[in-house]
């Protein structure tokens, strides 16, 4: 049977198509874990464990300076100029060797107090000092990661993602059989050190193609334009995740650290689907982005990606929402309380989807002052909604404050976009 043409060459369906296999394993694989980790550690265990991947997710930000998505606009740009890789990567690595030596002592030095903040007890301050340990790890594979993101190396990135899952889902299942809780936080901790290992080896000559070692130099020739990335990924990463510890914190004052892990589990849910597109998003849509010059030219793309994405999308949400008892008793039986939360999260996620197309152009283009701003209103509306509404609807009142902050970002990201360009873009 003959491929019609706009598939075979369709170069985003084509990373789907890639894709598509591995991000089932891995869900398979997550339902599996997820069940485990439900029936052993209930609640309140998907509540730190979603405090700790919030923490982590931090980390991974911090470590490498905010400068993946950096990485992956340069290293698109500059994948034949040996001169600028070499200036980019000297000031990739002279960062990464500074944020990552004082995040690492910062965990190590206040574990204590720190696992009290985060976790309301200091029983997991040994956790808090294994991140600290395995901190370079963690920036320098995000690092390459942004690497082999600009390079659009999906196929065998995908073979290093699914290996790297398998290791650490293999760990994570083993403890939780044993119910050894604190190990089995280890073992989410390590993930990005295994996939640092996997990584250098079946790219270790991509790297060392691209990457001149010898030529690497304690200097910051690209400081400026990364720290920008800096910024963009603080806004975007850090204080998100610290937005998510207070609103899981403000859950446990409020209501009770049962009724956290039940939207800690829906976020865990969320964040695992919505990872595909933000695969395709770093391998595709910045890359392709960072060449566009002209407004029509945008907007064509937009309208492909849309016509490509959004419809697989919607019939995926649309199939989650009517399975929904059925995903709560099969990954987190117990978890009745889930259900409402379903719709809330769902839409608003589909609605988040369609603006992040449009919200890349601010990365792509290195559009800083927008993209903050834009990041600002939203983290601070799901913020500020979800103290306001909690007391009124329960732990609903979260992912009603993340609809509702979602149907301001598409308009808002949307004007800003046409707006960059009537200012910055010459008009064909």
């Amino acid at each position: 049977m003959k491929i019609p043409n706009f598939l075979r060459t369709n170069l985003l369906l084509k990373i789907t198509s890639v894709n598509a296999p591995i991000i089932i394993i891995r869900q398979v694989l997550s339902l599996f874990i997820r069940r485990i980790v439900a029936e052993n550690f209930g609640e309140v265990g998907i509540d730190i464990i979603g405090q700790l991947r919030s923490i982590q997710q931090a980390v991974l930000s911090l470590t490498s300076f905010g400068f993946f998505n950096g990485m992956v606009k340069y290293v698109a740009e500059y994948k034949e100029d040996q001169e600028k890789l070499n200036g980019l990567f000297s000031t990739a690595f002279v960062f990464w060797s500074i944020s990552s030596l004082v995040v690492g002592i910062l965990l190590a030095v206040f574990s204590s107090s720190l696992s009290q903040y985060f976790f309301e007890t200091t029983a997991y301050s040994s956790v808090l000092v294994i991140t600290g340990i395995v901190a370079p790890a963690i920036g320098l594979q995000r690092i390459y990661n942004g690497v082999i993101n600009g390079l659009t190396e999906y196929k065998r990135f995908a073979k290093v993602d699914l290996s790297s899952y398998l290791i650490s889902a293999a760990l994570m299942l083993y403890f939780a059989w044993n119910n050894e809780f604190t190990y089995a936080l280890y073992s989410i901790v390590i993930t990005p050190a295994i996939q640092l290992v996997i990584l250098s080896y079946v790219f270790f000559k991509t790297f060392k193609k691209y990457i001149n070692y010898k030529e690497i130099s304690f200097r910051i020739p690209f400081g400026n334009v990364l720290l920008a990335f800096t910024l963009i990924s603080f806004f975007s990463t850090v204080v998100l995740s610290f937005v998510e510890i207070e609103i899981r914190n403000m859950v446990r004052t409020n209501i009770s650290q049962e009724d956290s892990g039940l939207w800690s589990g829906m976020l865990d849910l969320s964040k695992n689907y919505m990872a595909f597109s933000s695969l395709l998003f770093t391998m595709y849509v910045i890359p392709k982005f960072a060449t566009i010059k002209t407004r029509p030219s945008f907007f064509k793309e937009v309208k492909h990606i849309y016509k490509s994405l959004l419809p697989l999308f919607a019939v995926g949400m649309i199939a989650i929402y009517f399975l929904r008892h059925f995903i709560i008793d099969l990954i987190f039986p117990g978890f009745d309380g889930m259900a409402p939360l379903f719709k809330w999260q769902l839409t608003g996620d589909f609605i988040r989807l369609a603006a992040s197309i449009l919200a890349y152009q601010f990365l792509a283009k290195k559009m800083v002052r927008n993209f903050i701003f834009s990041e600002l209103i939203s983290t601070g509306l799901f913020f500020g909604l979800s103290f306001y509404l909690v007391p009124i609807y329960g732990v609903e009142g979260v992912v009603m404050a993340h609809f509702y902050r979602c149907l301001v970002y598409l308009p808002m990201v949307a004007f800003l976009v046409w707006r960059g360009f009537k200012k910055k873009v010459s008009v064909d």
